[in-house]
């Protein structure tokens, strides 16, 4: 089949936030419906009621950003339909993540005729995520962060880490893993799927979301001067190479304190004093 064809096909459920940007999900997918009308494309919008499932739609375009996607692959944890995730939020690390820097119009060509490919979720405890989890400063950041009226990209994030930054206590964590065990204070532990975060920082550059691995960096406890100097590398991915950083890659991890962990999942505040991580090879699929 050609493309035309392929497209002509499909029965694509949109599945909308609408409290998602400040409004730019629900604007944004008015675009994609007019989009879809004008090439005679079957679809149904879905915005303050989603579905019990999506039985009879051949795809599912998700609209809004990091949080509108966990939001949804936790409440359809067994779907196996293609899936596309469109900008609508203010945190979207996740889009990055499948389409890099195409437009809105480079996207929707893009899908329309793209073939589903697996990509791997994690799961820590009994939530899923697909880009990765922070924890230490970088989920206070996020805690901080959460629930505000934010500006797109990463100028709401950035804003929170400089109030933070100086005034953080690092906290005691015990980690085991196959590859590393430690008892050790840490100022931010990454476990990631993607590698991007933030709107833009780079906090695992090697992650790759279909090798089957979650990947890891930890930056230990560090006096105030030297977390300024560490901001602008994690934004290049250039951390790695520092020597208060470790980094190496694991199917499973276990992070405990005896404080309670404050960490996010994709964005979504998730606390615990007891983090187990797993990796789900091609657990879901994307048109990417």
């Amino acid at each position: 089949m050609n493309d035309a064809t392929i497209a002509s096909a499909k029965t694509i459920a949109i599945a909308c936030n609408p409290l998602a940007g400040d409004g730019r999900a629900v604007s944004l997918t008015g675009q994609i419906a007019d989009e879809l009308v004008k090439r005679d494309i079957a679809h149904s919008v879905f915005k303050d009621n989603w579905p019990e499932n999506f039985n009879g739609f051949t795809d599912v375009w998700i609209v809004g950003g990091d949080g509108t996607l966990n939001y949804f692959i936790n409440n359809y944890p067994e779907i196996r339909l293609p899936l596309s995730v469109f900008k609508g939020g203010s945190g979207n690390d996740s889009h990055w993540l499948l389409y890099g820097n195409k437009n809105f119009t480079e996207q929707l060509e893009f899908v329309l005729s793209a073939r589903a490919k697996a990509i791997d979720a994690g799961r820590c405890n009994d939530k899923f995520f697909i880009n990765g989890a922070g924890i230490g400063f970088e989920g206070v950041v996020s805690e901080s962060v959460g629930g505000k009226k934010k500006s797109a990209g990463k100028i709401s994030y950035l804003l929170a880490i400089l109030k933070k930054i100086l005034f953080y206590h690092s906290k005691s964590y015990t980690i085991c893993s196959e590859e590393y065990n430690e008892q050790k204070k840490f100022l931010m532990i990454s476990v990631c799927n993607g590698r991007r975060a933030g709107g833009g920082f780079y906090v695992a550059p090697e992650a790759q979301a279909d090798d089957g691995l979650l990947d890891v960096s930890l930056i230990r406890a560090i006096p105030p001067f030297l977390r300024l100097r560490c901001l602008p590398a994690i934004e290049k991915g250039t951390h790695l190479l520092l020597p208060f950083v470790s980094h190496f890659k694991t199917r499973k991890i276990i992070i405990e304190s005896d404080q309670m962990i404050q960490a996010h999942l994709d964005g979504e505040i998730f606390n615990n004093k007891k983090l187990e991580f797993e990796i789900l090879p091609g657990k879901f699929h994307f048109l990417y």
